[in-house]
Formats: C-alpha cells, structure tokens, sequence
C-alpha cells in the first residue's frame, strides 16, 4: 500500500460515495469549493497494489492570527477496523499537517460518538478538541419510508402546517442549478441573519461553494414566494447517499406562509429519485440544552420525525504544542461566549 495526492475526480468520488456513512465534506467538489477561495486543499489516497483505492481524506488549509491548522470534516473514509490502515493514513495526515506548517490538524470523523471510537482516537494521539468542527450532532429523516410514512412521522403541528401550506393558493414554488440564483439567495440570508442576531456567510463564499457542486449536479436551491416575494428558501447538497439541508433563509412574510415547508417536500422527493435515503436537516442541539442559540431551530427540526446521529466530537492531531496551547485557550473561551 502506498498514500499519494489524488488526481482523478471519477474515482475520488465514486470510492467516497460508496460509503453508506459519507456525505459532501468529503467530495471533490467540497475541495474544489474551498481551492476556488484560494485555500491549499489536501487530497490524498491510500492504494493497494492493484491501484484500488482503500482510504481517502481531504482537508483545507486555514490560516489564522492563532496559527494555520487543517480541517479535516466527514473523514477520513476507510475501513475503521483496519487499525494498521488507520494507523498509517493518520500518519500521513501528520505528515501532510507538517508540510504545510499547520499547529494542529482537526479531525472530526464520520464515526459515531462513543466510548470505543474516544478510545481509538487517543490511542492514535489525538485530543478532543476545543471547538466542533462542521456538524457533529444531526437530525436525519428516513426517507427509504414511504411519503406517507415519513408525513405520519410528523408531529400533529407540522402536518398541520403542511396541509395550510398546499391549501395556500398565493404560494408558488421553484428550483434552480444555476448559480446566479445566488445574489437573491444573499439577500435573503442576510435578512434572517439581521432578524436573528447571526453573522451571515458571505456572497462570495455561497456563490464559489454552489458554482463547485452545480458542476456536478449535486446542489439546488428552493424557492417560496407568495404573491411574487420570497418567503423561504433552502440550499440542498445531494452526495452519496444523504442529501443535505446545509442553509436557509426566510424572510418575515415566510413566518405567515409556510412555503418552506413546500420546499422541504420537494427537496426530499428529488433526493429520492436520485436514489438517496437520507434527508439530513443538519445541526441540532441537545434537548436540554435550552441556552444554545440554535435550540428553537433544533426543535423545529425534530418535529420532522428525526433519528439522532450524534458523531465523534472533532480531535486535534497537535504538531506544534506551545503555539496550539495559546490556540486552545482562545477557542474555549470563544466557545463559551458564543453558546456553542
């Protein structure tokens, strides 16, 4: 076996999508996003002696005021039971790390959170980290049921709104693949986040990121309007087998109508026809865990009929310990003023 770059895009993701666990943070298009915003980007595979991929892992390189580190988010993608190939990718990623003059590598695996998998990250050197990384806590909609059974999952109030939703006549709905949807979908965001208190992404950030997977139609972007003005819209990443409510936007005439639920409909019967059987509505919070400032998006979320997947917290693979100790103690206290 041998760990090389990777350069072809046909086999990267046809071996990354036959991993019932991976979704679009490990695909060529993820890479391809964060390279078109200048970030170093890292891909690289583990082939056996017949050329056959057995382990994959990208990460970008971010640059900090704290020290440069690389994230590395859903991955790496292998065989965790194969400790030896384990052992040998995340050599490499230390590797990689070095090269790139990085303080610390982060990883947040697409593994469940456990006692097990804690275990097996320490024993490889690595130490849970201050802040997450990407998504770590999920709501996901079994969408391998039928329509009729995934709306029976429903709480009593969603079915509700979803029948006020049809029988609303002023709502239209739409979808577009093309990236000059992206400026509208801007605006849109940065209603919400001045309505919510949230700094939103910026212009260029969605274009650059729906540009990457609009080439391999792997994203679509919903729109409500009632009475030609937007009421909701949601972005959507379909990769291997999940498909992603990665982000919205709504304005206040959307808390009227409830066309974003329209969307979530459409968008659930398009990842069916491609094969999909998971709808994952992303990040959640805890039950309990009143104060965080995503709680009341969370429970709108789980009145969907959610399973809970919970992954591997993110660990850091620590390269330079005096600089990453100063890192350590700006993220928790950045953790602690932001409730997350």
């Amino acid at each position: 076996m041998k760990i090389i770059d990777a350069t072809d895009q046909k086999k990267w993701d046809k071996f990354v999508t036959s991993h019932d666990e991976a979704n679009f943070l490990q695909s060529w298009a993820w890479g391809e996003f964060h390279e078109s915003r200048g970030k170093t980007v890292v891909r690289r595979i583990a082939v056996d002696d017949k050329n056959k991929i057995q382990a994959a892992y990208v990460g970008q390189v971010e640059t900090a005021k704290r020290g440069t580190y690389m994230a590395i988010a859903g991955g790496p993608i292998l065989d965790w039971s194969n400790k030896k190939l384990v052992k040998e990718i995340f050599k490499d990623i230390r590797e990689q790390g070095e090269a790139n003059n990085c303080v610390f590598v982060r990883v947040r695996p697409q593994i469940t959170e456990g006692e097990d998998n804690r275990k097996l990250f320490e024993k490889l050197g690595l130490k849970p980290a201050p802040m997450y990384l990407s998504v770590e806590y999920a709501g996901v909609v079994d969408i391998s049921k039928s329509e009729d059974e995934v709306f029976a999952g429903f709480s009593q109030s969603l079915r509700r709104n979803f029948r006020k939703a049809h029988k609303d006549e002023g709502i239209t709905t739409e979808v577009s693949t093309d990236p000059s949807c992206i400026p509208e979908f801007y605006k849109t965001q940065m209603e919400t986040a001045d309505r919510h208190k949230f700094v939103a992404f910026s212009e260029d950030f969605l274009q650059k990121q729906f540009e990457a997977f609009a080439k391999y139609d792997e994203v679509k972007l919903y729109t409500a309007r009632y009475e030609g003005e937007i009421l909701a819209q949601i972005y959507i990443i379909f990769y291997g087998n999940e498909a992603s409510y990665h982000y919205a936007a709504s304005t206040s005439l959307g808390l009227k109508h409830k066309g974003v639920l329209l969307l979530h409909e459409m968008a659930m019967k398009d990842a069916r026809e491609r094969g999909i059987e998971r709808y994952n509505l992303w990040g959640i919070t805890g039950l309990n865990d009143t104060k965080h400032r995503f709680y009341g998006v969370s429970q709108f979320k789980r009145s969907f009929g959610v399973y809970e997947l919970q992954y591997l917290h993110a660990h850091d693979l620590i390269i330079q310990s005096g600089k990453y100790r100063i890192n350590y103690l700006i993220e928790k206290i950045r953790a602690k003023v932001r409730h997350v």
